[in-house]
Order: C-alpha cells, then structure tokens, then sequence
C-alpha cells in the first residue's frame, strides 16, 4: 500500500502541500493540466527551487486576478463537480472544502450555508485544494499520516481584531489533533492547511513503518529561526510479505507498548496524565485497575505509541507520574482501512469514520464530538443526531441499487 508521511515541524498550508509534493517528484506540467480541468481562470501556478535557514526546499505560488472575492460552499463545490477531474479527486476536494466550512460556521455561530470563506473562498486556495487532491492521486497515494503540528505561538491580526495563536477556525479544525507550539512567534498554520490534513491524516503521532521511496520539502514564504518547510515521505507501507498473502485485506503495522503499575499517586491526576500523553503522540493510552502485592488496589497504566514517540511519552510519565520504572515491548497491530467521509443529515453535515477490509465496509462510526456539538447547537437529542449521522454513512458508502 502506497501511503504519505507528512513531517509538520514547521506547520503546514496550501501551498506547502503542493511543493512538498512536487519536490517529491510531482510533475508541475501534469499538476497543471489536471488544475486545467477546473472551470476557473485567471490564476498561474509556478514552482521554483529555495533554500531556508540552508535546507532546500519547493516554493509553489499561486498568483492570481481576482481579488476580494466571497463564496460560499455551494459555490465552491458546483466548481469542482463542474469539471472533468477524476470522481476521488471531486471528492477528497469537496470532503476538505466541507471540513473547513463546519470549523469556519462554528467559530463564528452561523451554519455552513451562511459560511462567507474570503480569503479561503478565493482562488489561491481552490487550486491548494484541489491540487493537493490531484498531487497525491497522481502519485497513487492511498493513505496519509501525519506527525503532530507545530502551530506556533503569540498572536496574529485579522479582521476580528488581534487573536491567539492558532486563528479560531484553525484551532476547531485541529480538535482532537496533537498540536504544540514552542519559541516561534509565527502563525505556522493556515486554515487552509489545517483543513487539508486534517481530512486526509488517518493518524498523528510518528512515522508509521514504512519504506521510503521519495522525501520533498515544500517552503514557507516567511523566514524563521527554524527553516520554515514541510517534509513529505512516500513510499509503501512495511508488511510481511508471506503473512499478507495469507491475512489478505487488513493493514499492519508495529507500536510500542509501555506499561507501569501505579499504586501510591491521586487518581484525579491520571486525567491530566491522559491528556499529556495524547499531546506528546500517544496512539491510546487506558487505565486498568489491578491489585498488587500486599492485596494494594493499583491502576495499570498503559500507552500505545510509534517508536518515534516513546522518549516523549517516557518523559510525561516520569515527570507527571509517581512510576519510578516502566516495561515495554513492539506489537503488531492488524486493522482495517479507515477512511473519513462528510455526510448530509437532516441536522446538518457530519463527520464519520469509515472502516474497510479491502472494499468490504465493516463498521461506520460517526464522529461523536461532531454529533454532541450538533446536538447542543439544535437542542435535539444526542442519539437522534448519531443514528442519523450512521444512517447516512451507511448509505453513502453502500448505496441502494436500482
């Protein structure tokens, strides 16, 4: 399975996912053809080699005419299924379009049918969009990853006024994402960006076992104290060769397990130890009561992470915990594709995560924070807005034939 590693030390936006694409070897001419396909104009994409902070890196530039443009999200949409792109690209397109359109009405109290996206509406970020979409169907990636997001710090000026670092639509976008910010006085991540590879990241944290077959570096514009680019890594996922062939449509990969046994800390503090530990990169940490020597009540705690992560996660233990040792061992995870999908529901568009083994869908789980916030909003019940939002998953991805 070919899959894509973005690396955000440096944050992420637009025009960062096209030259890290390119630099990875996306063909700029065949970009540009297929952007061709949108029926829109009035823009030029250039690509030009750089160097930050004395790292090479690509820096794409989407330059165009109009200005002060507003659209809503119908009209963003009827543009992509206007054109003759292939149906993945229209859809991954829309998915990340939609995304950002429910993070922009909720950080402004308004639904998405009143969604004014300006600067994001304009043509820059189309072509971002949609030539992120195209990027990594032309270069036949089938899943993306990503490491958690450097989003900076202090603060930036919009038309609200001065506001903290992330912006809030880029701050509801990275709900439930492992972000942090350090000695960068910079917004590092843009709505647009956030957008992206929040839709298209199936997980955060470290780099999943992987070959490597092409690394790029798409530039920022600014220059930082750190070099101010995003790496992507492709390349086929790690697999046993012998035991695919037998365990044939299932994904796998290998995490470290770290446990401890805690016997004499506050039970308050392990939701505070929790939350730290899904900061540093944790895939999954849980509490298992036990009892130890002595008949003691202890908790065990546990924590999945991918090796790249362990020497964080050993540092938030020690540091918030009373553990004075932990043990650890690799395991091999099977699991089925997942994939996330935007449903229409009569309470409004959802988020929901899609599980496959090959084709075959196995189980639709809507996004349960999505539901509560919609139910809160609409004052309906929380189940009420679930059982829709599954229904109309399981219609999107198993459609009744006529």
């Amino acid at each position: 399975m070919r899959i894509a590693y973005f690396d955000c030390f440096s944050g992420i936006s637009g025009n960062m996912v096209l030259g890290a694409l390119v630099d990875a070897g996306l063909d700029v001419e065949r970009l540009r053809a297929e952007l061709a396909h949108l029926p829109v104009s009035g823009y030029t994409l250039t690509a030009e080699a750089v160097q930050r902070r004395g790292l090479r890196g690509t820096h794409v530039e989407v330059t165009v005419s109009e200005q002060g443009v507003e659209r809503h999200l119908h009209e963003i949409e009827e543009i992509i299924e206007g054109s003759e792109l292939p149906d993945q690209v229209k859809a991954t397109s829309r998915a990340i379009f939609r995304r950002l359109a429910q993070a922009e009405a909720h950080a402004h109290g308004i639904s998405t049918d009143h969604v004014h996206f300006h600067e994001v509406g304009a043509m820059d970020a189309i072509v971002d969009v949609v030539g992120a979409a195209i990027g990594l169907w032309l270069m036949g990636v089938e899943r993306v990853y990503a490491s958690p997001v450097h989003v900076g710090c202090g603060t930036v000026t919009c038309a609200h006024g001065t506001l903290p670092v992330p912006a809030p639509a880029t701050q509801e976008l990275l709900r439930e994402v492992p972000i942090y910010g350090r000695d960068v006085e910079a917004e590092l991540v843009t709505p647009t960006g956030a957008a992206i590879i929040t839709t298209l990241a199936e997980e955060f944290g470290g780099a999943p076992p992987m070959q490597v077959e092409q690394v790029g570096y798409g530039a920022g514009t600014r220059d930082l104290p750190h070099p101010n680019l995003l790496r992507v890594s492709i390349g086929n996922m790690a697999a046993t060769a012998a035991v695919h062939a037998e365990i044939e449509g299932y994904e796998e990969d290998v995490v470290t397990v770290i446990e401890t046994n805690i016997d004499d800390m506050n039970p308050q503090i392990f939701e505070h130890v929790l939350g730290r530990l899904f900061d540093a990169g944790a895939l999954d940490a849980f509490l298992t009561p036990i009892q130890m020597k002595g008949s003691r009540p202890a908790t065990q705690l546990t924590v999945l992470v991918a090796e790249g992560h362990v020497a964080d996660i050993l540092d938030v233990l020690f540091a918030e915990t009373t553990t004075i040792g932990v043990r650890t061992c690799p395991m091999r995870r099977w699991k089925l594709g997942r994939e996330r999908a935007v449903v229409e529901t009569r309470y409004g568009p959802i988020g929901a995560k899609v599980a496959r083994r090959g084709d075959t869908v196995m189980n639709v789980a809507p996004e349960y924070r999505e539901c509560q916030r919609v139910a809160e909003e609409q004052g309906v019940p929380l189940k009420d807005v679930f059982q829709a939002a599954r229904e109309a998953a399981r219609a999107l991805v198993n459609p009744a034939k006529e």
